[in-house]
């Protein structure tokens, strides 16, 4: 097989008429071996125009594509440093979807410091790739460096948070400067654009506890703004947002993406991430004992029915409280490919249900967050 190539296969609408190829959008394939480079392009000659190039080849990239797909081993120096050479064309493209076979904290991190948009973890799946390259949005048009804008803060709150879990995992220093400046690009977002906006531009670009961590930031961020808090409260809450689920990266990805109920072992693996991550946090300078506070009891209840600690009433503080709301929202309505997202309503209403649990005069106060922000 040659080391580039083009496809450019004819295609057809739905009413038989004969499209040129000028409508299909260009999507580019980066690929470590012949055989994975075929599979992407296989998947994806019927409904693009592909274009697919081995990364131990001369980069032949001459065009801006809508999209880039990569599927390579991410453990490997060469093929990292290949990906970095092309690094400049491929922040052009409008998606760059990582294909990753071993599916870890480290190998997602590392694709999302490599410029990725989206993550695919797990053996190459069609359906779902082509779902991915799927944009319900309308594309933005190319002077527009404000409708940009979204994804950057996307990002840059990604890259920051998988460089947090990599941390984790590894052992290595905590770039914590980096992650509450990842939270401080969503409170620009947000108070430029509003929060509708962000949820919907994180779930069409990530999954899985990264889209976990992005949606809760938001919310948390929007709620803040609605009560007004000052911005140093509001430094707080997306600093304790961004940092809140740290403890999940010593959790195996294949039990919290796990479609469908866990079993008793695996939620008790689970519920030990909040002290999990405010062990790994503690000792930081640069972490406030608010921030760690809201790490290790944001899901407490007031009626001491939450964990670690059991905390209940006066015992939970507003930070706390504003961020248990946040994350159970964010987890209600979350994107997932095994199960449709929840209508913000009906989440609203699931809130306004745990009676006793959380504050009710701040779930109340967060209707308009929750259904019309």
């Amino acid at each position: 097989m040659q080391s580039a190539r083009t496809i450019s296969s004819p295609a057809k609408n739905d009413g038989g008429v004969r499209m040129t190829e000028a409508i299909r959008p260009f999507v580019h394939v980066l690929a470590d071996s012949s055989d994975k480079l075929a599979g992407v392009c296989s998947a994806l000659e019927r409904q693009f125009t592909v274009a697919g190039e081995r990364l131990d080849a001369e980069a032949k990239l001459s065009q801006v594509p809508f999209a880039v797909v990569v599927r390579a081993e991410l453990r490997d120096v060469g093929t990292i440093a290949a990906i970095k050479k092309r690094a400049g064309k491929l922040a052009k493209a409008t998606k760059r979807i990582f294909l990753v076979e071993h599916s870890s904290h480290v190998g997602i991190s590392q694709a999302y410091a490599l410029g990725a948009t989206l993550v695919l973890p797990g053996a190459l799946n069609k359906s779902k790739l082509l779902a991915a390259l799927a944009d319900p949005a309308e594309p933005a048009s190319a002077g527009s460096s404000d409708a940009a804008q979204p994804d950057n803060a996307v990002e840059a709150a990604a890259t920051a948070i998988a460089s947090m879990f990599t941390a984790v995992t590894l052992g290595e220093p905590l770039d914590v400067d980096g992650t509450k400046e990842g939270g401080r690009r969503i409170a620009d977002r947000i108070t430029e654009h509003g929060l509708s906006e962000w949820l919907a531009t994180v779930r069409r670009h990530h999954e899985g506890t990264y889209q976990h961590c992005l949606l809760v930031t938001g919310v948390a961020i929007d709620f803040g703004l609605s009560l007004g808090v000052g911005r140093t409260d509001l430094e707080r809450l997306y600093s304790a947002a961004m940092f809140h689920d740290i403890g999940k990266a010593q959790i195996p990805l294949a039990i919290l993406d796990k479609p469908g109920r866990l079993d008793t072992d695996e939620r008790a693996m689970i519920e030990k991430h909040p002290a999990a991550g405010y062990e790994f946090l503690k000792d930081h300078e640069k972490i406030s004992p608010e921030i760690l506070d809201a790490v290790r009891h944001h899901h407490e209840y007031l009626d001491g029915s939450g964990y670690p600690d059991a905390l209940c009433g006066e015992s939970i503080n507003d930070i706390v409280r504003i961020l248990t709301i946040s994350d159970i929202f964010a987890a209600l309505i979350e994107h997932r490919h095994y199960k449709p997202t929840m209508p913000r309503t009906e989440a609203y209403n699931i809130l306004c249900g745990m009676t006793g649990k959380l504050e009710k005069a701040l779930v109340t106060s967060f209707k308009e967050v929750a259904l019309t922000r």
